[in-house]
């Protein structure tokens, strides 16, 4: 099987995904890491796996439709950790730029909109990336019989 280092990282990634979701959505989850350092350590290690699939989906020459699904997932999980970044940087220039009315309504903008991207876009990109990725794994083996 071609590109068995990205499989690896991949399910590493869907592993750390549900890490994530787990800590918002499981209340003892959540207890445990809220106010620690730890807190950021799934969303950090989420991030390097995202670079490094798209590295080893690049490098790997995995190719056609499975190629663009793992770039999809890999740069989706990258981008929510940017995103994040990114609306916190915007917030925090509208804050100090708030007796400018025009350039804080723009970072108020661009807040809203780094938000959403991180919130709502990057989160259904990674499940697609991840549901079309598996989908193309199991239906490869068996257009080879």
């Amino acid at each position: 099987m071609k590109g068995k280092l990205s499989w690896a990282v991949f399910w590493a990634l869907v592993g750390v995904f549900i890490v994530i979701v787990s800590v918002f959505f499981i209340p003892v989850f959540g207890d445990l890491l809220r106010g620690s350092l730890l807190f950021l350590t799934p969303f950090a290690v989420f991030f390097l796996l995202g670079i490094a699939l798209i590295v080893l989906t690049v490098k790997e020459k995995v190719g056609g439709r499975l190629k663009k699904f793992l770039l999809l997932t890999g740069a989706s999980s990258a981008g929510f950790f940017l995103f994040v970044l990114l609306h916190n940087v915007f917030y925090g220039l509208g804050i100090m730029t708030s007796h400018i009315t025009i350039l804080s309504r723009s970072m108020d903008v661009l807040n809203v909109a780094f938000f959403i991207i991180a919130i709502v876009v990057c989160p259904i990109a990674f499940l697609v990336g991840v549901v079309g990725s598996i989908v193309l794994a199991i239906k490869k083996p068996r257009m080879a019989k």
